[in-house]
């Protein structure tokens, strides 16, 4: 028996749009037992019903992992339980991708190596940001050339987060949609200068910078705004109870607060009488990304 834990994320992170991800502190969990024939059991509902093994995306990533290498995945029993709400933008797709490579990587004895667990994460995934957090944990800048995709993890970024996650879905392909095909130079340079000294403002813990900055982007925030109500508003009333900067978690509708160390579950607290509507939760930057763990209890919970 083995679990194996991964992190919820957020990408596009401000400026950094398909580029920069955050792992943050809730998580998809498997427990994995050998067993006669395949099994997937849910542990709670946030993760929806299959009617076959074979249709479950999990299984799904770790049979194509191990039809890369000619091997056959030996059944089991997986019982999960996760707290990464589907369609938020916290990244519910890449934690799944994670673990089903991990999944693969456990029961036939691959050897994987973080670089070639990342391969193939963003050839399934298509995108880095969220799948790099995925797997290496706390803040992680990534890029993709043509086929080949690079990462580098900063060091541990010393804010809390707050998440503001409503009540409705917002598809990735929608959000993609509002966005335009084009920028003209001198707007591109601009905006590739505020992610560049977000960036930069992260690695020198200038925190209120990073967050000006953060809310500085023009690659998409302003474009995807409509899509998701409150959004100004959210932002303002944080800002006044110290936030850093606020920005929309991956593609949406979800948004994501950096907040001073030490103050996040007072923020949320505060945010939370204003934005009722919303889950407003205090998290914190996982920097440890995916964790297996042999011969430990998942504790079912409902």
């Amino acid at each position: 028996m083995f679990t194996i834990s991964v992190p919820a994320s957020s990408a596009n992170i401000g400026p950094g749009f398909d580029s920069a991800g955050v792992a943050v502190s809730r998580y998809l969990t498997l427990q994995v037992e050998e067993a006669p024939e395949w099994k997937f059991t849910h542990l709670n509902e946030t993760i929806p019903p299959v009617r076959h093994y074979t249709d479950h995306y999990i299984y799904i990533v770790a049979q194509q992992v191990a039809v890369w290498h000619d091997v056959s995945l030996p059944p089991c029993h997986v019982k999960m339980h996760s707290d990464i709400p589907l369609a938020r933008g916290l990244g519910s797709s890449a934690s799944a991708i994670v673990a089903g490579i991990e999944l693969a990587n456990q029961l036939c004895e691959l050897d994987l190596t973080e670089k070639e667990k990342f391969a193939y994460a963003v050839k399934i995934e298509g995108h880095p940001d969220n799948v790099a957090a995925a797997l290496f944990g706390g803040f992680v800048v990534t890029v993709k050339m043509n086929e080949e995709a690079s990462y580098k993890k900063l060091p541990a970024i010393d804010t809390d987060l707050v998440v503001y996650i409503p009540n409705f879905e917002l598809k990735t392909e929608d959000a993609r949609q509002v966005l335009p095909k084009d920028f003209l130079m001198k707007d591109a340079a601009t905006a590739s200068g505020v992610s560049n000294l977000m960036i930069s403002a992260l690695l020198t813990g200038d925190y209120e910078l990073a967050g000006k900055m953060m809310e500085s982007d023009l690659f998409h925030e302003s474009y995807r705004a409509v899509l998701i109500p409150n959004y100004f508003d959210i932002r303002s009333e944080a800002r006044k109870l110290g936030a850093f900067g606020t920005v929309i978690s991956g593609a949406g509708p979800t948004m994501i607060s950096f907040v001073p160390h030490g103050q996040g579950a007072d923020i949320a607290q505060e945010m939370g009488k204003l934005f009722s509507e919303y889950e407003v939760a205090a998290l914190k930057l996982d920097e440890k990304g995916l964790q297996v763990h042999q011969d430990v209890p998942l504790v079912e919970k409902e």
